[in-house]
């Protein structure tokens, strides 16, 4: 009873997001390349709808004020390359690294600087501090890819959805541990062998499968709430663990086009996958804190049948919303 009703209020927070901003924010990369003959090379990667991109412009103190010598488009990014950009006896101390349209949007950029001397600084540029002093020195800083993976996690409402269903689906604290704990290893491992390379998925159609796991799972929740029962319904770990790997491919597309450090790729991939880890569980215990809340209240007897209904119902609506559309994108990217 308790678990029915707290769909309510899990639900208001995915109405709020339109369907079509499930994995829309995405961050963008900012590369600089300082070299020993006091030059550099920028790369710039920002989120575009087929010719369409976000409106944001780096900038480093007027050097890269020209028009970039490269420009390449892609499905759902657009990459600009600045080569031997010249920096004068100053070099890269003391110049300040922003990007201009950035506070005006919901999304962040990761900022990766490669010095001279060997040095790398990563950072997050985030809507409410959009730029960077090179010489600046913030030990405490959270590191970027750990931030990346808990942002990524907690702004992909269908990977969210699919957890919440989970929760729904399952009977009991140690069932919920059991499934949790299933989607965990099960996404981790395909995570871990996508971003490296050991294997390939094409990433718009691995986005499809995720939100027909998603339709899958809301059809298993209205046959449990008329009675019914099946493998998913008493092992909802054997599907979390399934879909999971899934789940784990579309998170290592989304960590591919923000871009891995060619010289500390599993560092930055653990701190990913850490940052998604613990983003999952900071949902999961926002949850079950207010199933726990919602088991104190007395309701109505309709109230938890009716919130039932509306969670499930909704979850289908969603799920199928972005399958037809990504499906739609992944036949586009085809032909």
């Amino acid at each position: 009873m308790k678990a029915l009703l707290s769909l309510l209020i899990a639900m208001a927070a995915a109405l709020v997001a339109p369907p079509a901003r499930a994995h829309e924010v995405r961050p963008a990369y900012l590369e600089i390349a300082e070299r020993s003959n006091g030059t550099a090379d920028v790369l710039w990667k920002h989120p575009s709808m087929g010719k369409i991109a976000v409106a944001l412009r780096p900038r480093i103190d007027g050097l890269i004020d020209r028009k970039p010598d490269t420009v390449q488009g892609a499905n759902s990014f657009s990459v600009a390359r600045w080569s031997e950009v010249r920096l004068g006896k100053q070099g890269l101390k003391d110049r300040t690294v922003r990007v201009d349209g950035l506070d005006s949007t919901i999304t962040d950029t990761l900022l990766v600087i490669r010095l001279a001397n060997g040095e790398t600084v990563q950072r997050i540029l985030t809507p409410s501090a959009p730029e960077f002093h090179i010489d600046a020195r913030d030990g405490a800083a959270v590191p970027a890819y750990l931030a990346l993976g808990f942002e990524h996690i907690l702004t992909g409402i269908d990977h969210l959805l699919f957890v919440f269903g989970l929760i729904l689906l399952s009977a009991g604290f140690r069932q919920l541990a059991r499934t949790i704990t299933a989607f965990t290893v099960a996404h981790s491992i395909t995570l871990g062998l996508t971003a490296m390379g050991v294997m390939n998925v094409s990433p718009s159609l691995v986005e499809a499968l995720v939100a027909l796991s998603i339709l899958y799972l809301g059809v298993e929740l209205v046959r449990k709430r008329r009675g019914k029962t099946g493998l998913t319904i008493r092992y909802p770990w054997v599907i979390a663990f399934g879909f999971g790997l899934l789940h784990g491919a579309a998170f290592a597309g989304a960590l591919k086009e923000i871009g891995l450090p060619a010289g500390n790729i599993p560092a930055a991939l653990l701190l990913f996958n850490l940052g998604v880890e613990l983003g999952q569980l900071a949902f999961v215990a926002l949850v079950s804190g207010i199933l726990l809340a919602l088991a104190r209240v007395r309701l109505p007897d309709a109230a938890p049948g009716f919130g039932h209904a509306v969670a499930t119902y909704a979850i289908g609506v969603f799920s199928s919303f972005w399958f037809f559309e990504r499906l739609h994108a992944a036949f586009a990217t085809i032909s």
